[in-house]
């Protein structure tokens, strides 16, 4: 099932840009209102994440954000992020991609790497009664279970359905598996991650069972499904989150699975017909 470039199969590899957003105006690039505009794919987990950040700080009027379509437009990317990445990056050619900060000023590309838009985001753009998702103290607890994300579950469930039933896809939704019941066990001494505050490690965490259950189900057994599906703490939390309009407002189910299908080079395993989610049931914000 791998996806050979993150939105084209036939597209050259992305230029990632890297600037920052600092303090003030000493630093360049600085939060200045309407100074920036996101540009994001919700069919995307990099675009899913910025976006439902972007609704948690209640961002919209500050920094606006644009939809992209759920595919680019061809093999350069999204037409509409040309002119910035030309812009920004000498003999650009492409592909145009998203997630990306532009600086409306400067109609130049200030960042397409999404650990770092995050980051800024929450650290540039706060504003008081808005959720801290980076309070201090617990950015490396946030870093180390972004990680666990990326790894022992989104790459794990590809390798898992890559290998199928061998050895390795064994050893991969083994590492799968337990990393969703270490998690699990977090959930009883609070309602998120970090215990009664919701931070970036639950939009990690979110997005990541999102696309667990929505994409990589698809290539694996039903069996290995049905043990996935055997944390009910876990998935309970995913309904909860989904009833915050931040989270649930953003899914795109149809253009998660247009992505999926024009990427993805595996075929479909058993687990596609095992429901993990019924996710167009209405959300319940009371399920535990």
């Amino acid at each position: 099932m791998p996806e050979t470039m993150p939105n084209s199969p036939t597209a050259a590899a992305p230029s990632v840009i890297r600037e920052r957003i600092g303090p003030d105006a000493k630093s360049g690039h600085y939060p200045a209102p309407h100074r920036y505009q996101l540009h994001v794919s919700l069919s995307c987990p990099g675009g899913l994440r910025v976006a439902i950040t972007h609704g948690l700080l209640e961002l919209a009027e500050r920094l606006p954000m644009s939809m992209l379509p759920a595919l680019p437009d061809d093999e350069r990317g999204h037409a509409v992020l040309r002119d910035a990445y030309a812009a920004t990056v000498h003999g650009f050619t492409g592909p145009a991609l998203g997630p990306a900060l532009v600086d409306r000023w400067t109609g130049r590309l200030v960042s397409n790497h999404v650990p770092d838009i995050l980051a800024d985001l929450s650290l540039r753009f706060h504003r008081p009664g808005l959720p801290e998702l980076r309070p201090r103290g617990e950015e490396a607890a946030i870093d180390a279970l972004t990680v666990r994300c990326e790894q022992d579950i989104a790459e794990a469930a590809q390798l898992a359905g890559e290998a199928g039933a061998g050895e390795a896809g064994e050893r991969a939704l083994e590492r799968l598996l337990g990393t969703l019941s270490e998690l699990q066990e977090r959930l009883t001494t609070g309602p998120f991650l970090l215990g009664r505050t919701l931070t970036a490690a639950d939009v990690e965490l979110w997005v990541a069972l999102v696309q667990l259950d929505t994409v990589h189900r698809c290539h694996l057994g039903a069996d290995a499904v049905r043990r996935i599906a055997d944390h009910p703490r876990l998935w309970a939390y995913v309904r909860r989150l989904r009833a915050i309009p931040a989270f649930g407002d953003q899914l795109r189910l149809a253009d998660i699975a247009r992505r999926h299908e024009h990427c993805c080079r595996g075929l479909e395993a058993a687990g596609a017909a095992v429901q993990i989610i019924d996710w167009t049931a209405a959300p319940n914000v009371l399920t535990r």
